[in-house]
């Protein structure tokens, strides 16, 4: 009865119910500019307490619900602003569903943050907060759900002790720290009973980042390879695009690359139908002197339907090695259940034709004995994915990327900014080449190469890329965090059936 009493005083002293509901989404959103282009990293660390402090002083289940979802639904709808000039008011709709997952979110703060808790409460909360944080994020990466872009940990993609974390145990256990950081922050302020427990939590979540930075193993050092990004800007129409790129690549003559990278949908036209472009190509590979991978945005001679393709160039040709774009954005390459959703084209830019998946990734060999691992704009953003093509022996990560659409919003820098997490994670260099920028190198352990190219830019660079030699414990272990926190919250959930069982049966015996 005291908690319910205290827990009620917390709802007046932040506002009347529809001032909650009004001030939970704002509040959810907080951590958003964390996240590039503000790129506040800091905010991670303290933007989600007084979202915590909010939903924990809920004076329902019902309201901490509700108070999870308009927070988790803030959160998604500013990360993901950008989307609104192709989405409209569909992007509402879809913030609102996908926030639904903080829901559960909000019982459990509650459970354990509200009222007065005890050591015991808060040192849960700790583990059991974060780890439903984390259960969220890997529903929300599911492709067909939007995928795992803005995840709380890929705001940390410039801090070295994070980047660290990442190699151990992936954007995850980044994620996994700074919620736990969180927690402890609102235990702190809100439960005077237990703040030695959260001083306690709040010092192993520090001495965890400080232990890996210290003692997690390195990649070796593995030499060098110079890499072209070929980047042409705003250019309308692919026959224009193709000539410039063109011209932009012919200024790598004799600047001895190993490879040359162009972006996202660089070539407009299948080069099964189109010999004067794949003729071209090759010319272009021979005065160079070194590779050209490009990406095909056509209808294909050989399969029916649109498919996005990493092709390989030569001196002498295609060389064979072709990748077919697996996870597709959803709405800008397909529409989910179309037959449902499909009014969706008639209010923004969602794709009036299905693009087709393929099947399995692939690792290019280039004549010097290089492997390289494609992955096409979207997949950056899908952990596994690079990781499977570390553990397939890729020594280069290549993203291709387009952004074109987006080009004064959030969304380049936000998207460049996965190479370092990718890179750190699996101890392999990445390259994230666009049309129209943000392009940018990181290097084994996560750090910028070079400079990125900007969105104002329409020039060929390239960048001395160190290789690496090692397997990460993430590439080693995969998702071990997820994992764990996942046994974490079952056995919560079987211990809160078990409390359940025996309550029902000490209030029969009561009765009878």
């Amino acid at each position: 009865m005291a908690d319910e009493q205290l827990s009620a005083r917390g709802g007046r002293f932040f506002a009347a119910p529809w001032r909650r509901s009004v001030l939970a989404p704002v509040l959810g959103a907080l951590p958003a500019p964390a996240f590039p282009e503000p790129s506040w990293w800091w905010l991670a660390y303290i933007g989600l307490v007084p979202w915590l402090l909010l939903v924990r002083s809920a004076p329902t289940n019902r309201r901490a619900a509700l108070e999870g979802w308009l927070g988790g639904a803030g959160f998604l709808l500013v990360v993901h602003h950008w989307l609104l000039p192709s989405l409209h008011v569909f992007i509402l709709v879809l913030a609102a569903l996908l926030g639904l997952l903080w829901a559960p979110w909000g019982l459990l703060v509650r459970r354990l943050l509200g009222g007065s808790p005890g050591p015991g409460r808060v040192a849960a909360a700790l583990v059991l907060v974060p780890a439903l944080w984390l259960a969220i994020e890997l529903v929300r990466s599911w492709e067909y759900l939007g995928g795992p872009w803005g995840l709380l940990g890929a705001s940390q993609w410039q801090v070295g002790p994070a980047l660290r974390l990442a190699s151990v145990g992936g954007v995850w256990l980044v994620s996994f720290l700074l919620v736990a950081v969180n927690t402890a922050l609102t235990a702190l302020i809100s439960a005077p009973q237990a703040r030695i427990t959260a001083l306690a939590g709040l010092s192993g979540c520090v001495l965890a980042g400080a232990g890996v930075w210290w003692w997690a193993p390195l990649p070796r050092p593995a030499g060098m390879v110079r890499v072209a990004l070929v980047q042409p800007g705003v250019v309308e129409g692919p026959g224009p695009r193709f000539d410039l790129e063109e011209r932009l690549t012919r200024q790598l003559t004799g600047r001895k690359v190993d490879l040359v990278v162009w972006g996202e949908s660089s070539v407009g036209a299948d080069l099964g139908d189109r010999r004067d472009l794949r003729d071209r190509l090759t010319a272009l590979s021979r005065t160079v002197g070194a590779n050209v991978l490009v990406n095909v945005d056509a209808r294909r001679s050989d399969r029916p339907g649109i498919f996005k393709s990493s092709e390989l160039i030569g001196p002498n040709g295609p060389t064979g090695d072709r990748y077919d774009k697996m996870r597709l954005v959803p709405f800008g390459e397909y529409v989910p259940a179309r037959s449902v959703l499909g009014w969706a084209t008639s209010v923004g830019k969602a794709a009036r034709e299905d693009r087709r998946r393929g099947t399995a990734q692939v690792v290019m060999r280039l004549p010097d004995g290089l492997r390289i691992g494609p992955l096409v704009c979207f997949e950056s953003a899908f952990p596994d994915m690079s990781r499977h093509l570390a553990d397939q022996g890729a020594q280069l990560l290549v993203a291709q990327s387009a952004t074109s659409s987006f080009q004064d919003s959030w969304a380049p820098a936000q998207h460049a900014s996965l190479a370092a997490l990718r890179a750190a994670e699996t101890w392999r260099p990445m390259v994230h080449a666009t049309l129209t920028g943000v392009s940018a190198v990181a290097d084994a352990r996560g750090r910028t190469v070079g400079r990125w190219l900007g969105t104002e830019r329409s020039s060929a660079v390239v960048y001395q890329v160190p290789l690496a030699q090692g397997t990460s414990p993430y590439v080693r272990f995969g998702d071990w965090v997820v994992h764990a926190s996942l046994a974490a919250l079952a056995g919560y959930a079987v211990l809160e059936a078990v409390r359940g069982l025996r309550g029902r049966k000490n209030f029969t015996a009561r009765r009878r």
